[in-house]
């Protein structure tokens, strides 16, 4: 248990690392107008995969995306050896200490102390991961993938979705950046249920097994999706709320399909229960507040030269709120 939650404390940071880069690369596209166009009740519903797919090929040309996506590859690696030694539902739940690391990541780029109401969300998501991690049964260590119940799974996610996806066609980008993410945080889910698999293929019966096998097509899938879904939903312009819905989303996807595809046994005395509820509250409580702080969002298009040359004042200093 301990090597797993090491590692995914370290996915954690890379993935929040990564992020910051890649929120700061989309969120200059202009891809909320093109998913927005189409409105009325004769809008196009593919409008959002058109401009998702116009969105990926503007970012690949930008070398501060790059640096992004390396970073989150080199995240999902370590993600995969947390999920060698934990299970699912044990490691996906702590990736949310990302927003953890984007506080100080945050507070450094911007020469800006954390308000008192960061440091309270950032207790609360700290205060549910210790309940998650303590209370016996509530952290499941161990699991074993059924795989049949996995292909339903996924088959559902699929559905899902893509119902999602269509209906943020022509939205708000409010709605919009929370159906997207929501869809994000689905994909990234089934990914987690891939590398589980792709990881036991590699390790127990090879490369050339393997690359017969689903699960690695089924993460190259899942993956993709899930990362356009992420650029969408960080170019929609309304980032607090994107990365609210994803961030909670995945987490509990993901212990979901622990419970239904592989195996896990979920809570089943009244202490455990509360054990899980008490923890899942403190943590979306804790998400919630972090995703909306000035901090650990980007600055909108146009702000971020200004914020650079921006000399710190006396409110911007340690220790004041």
């Amino acid at each position: 248990m301990l090597f797993a939650v090491g590692f995914a404390l370290l996915a954690a940071f890379l993935f929040a690392a990564s992020a910051s880069l890649q929120q700061h690369a989309a969120h200059r596209e202009n891809y909320a107008n093109e998913a927005a166009t189409g409105t009325g009740p004769t809008r196009d519903r593919w409008v959002v995969v058109r401009a998702l797919i116009r969105l990926v090929r503007r970012l690949i040309r930008t070398p501060l995306w790059l640096v992004g996506w390396l970073t989150n590859l080199f995240g999902f690696g370590v993600q995969a050896l947390a999920l060698f030694f934990g299970s699912v539902a044990l490691v996906q739940p702590l990736l949310v200490t990302q927003l953890l690391f984007a506080l100080p990541m945050g507070s450094a780029a911007r020469r800006r102390w954390p308000h008192t109401r960061d440091w309270v969300a950032a207790a609360s998501i700290c205060g549910g991961l210790i309940v998650f991690l303590a209370v016996r049964g509530v952290a499941p260590i161990e699991d074993q993938a059924e795989r049949a119940r996995l292909i339903l799974c996924g088959l559902a996610t699929v559905i899902a979705v893509g119902v999602l996806v269509l209906a943020s066609a022509g939205r708000p980008p409010l709605v919009h950046a929370i159906l997207v993410s929501v869809a994000a945080g689905l994909c990234f889910a089934v990914s987690a249920a891939m590398i589980k698999l792709t990881s036991d293929d590699l390790l127990h019966r090879g490369v050339a097994a393997t690359a017969l096998d689903w699960p690695g097509y089924a993460l190259a899938a899942s993956t993709l999706s899930g990362l356009m879904l992420e650029q969408g939903a960080f170019a929609a312009g309304s980032l607090p709320s994107a990365v609210t819905a994803m961030t909670i989303t995945n987490p509990i996807a993901s212990y979901l399909i622990g419970v239904l595809a592989f195996g896990v046994l979920p809570p089943e005395s009244v202490g455990q229960l509360a054990g899980l509820a008490g923890a899942g509250a403190l943590i979306c409580m804790g998400a919630l507040g972090l995703a909306h702080s000035p901090i650990v969002r980007p600055d909108p298009p146009g702000e971020v030269a200004r914020t650079a040359e921006k000399v710190p004042s006396a409110r911007d200093l340690p220790g004041t709120v």
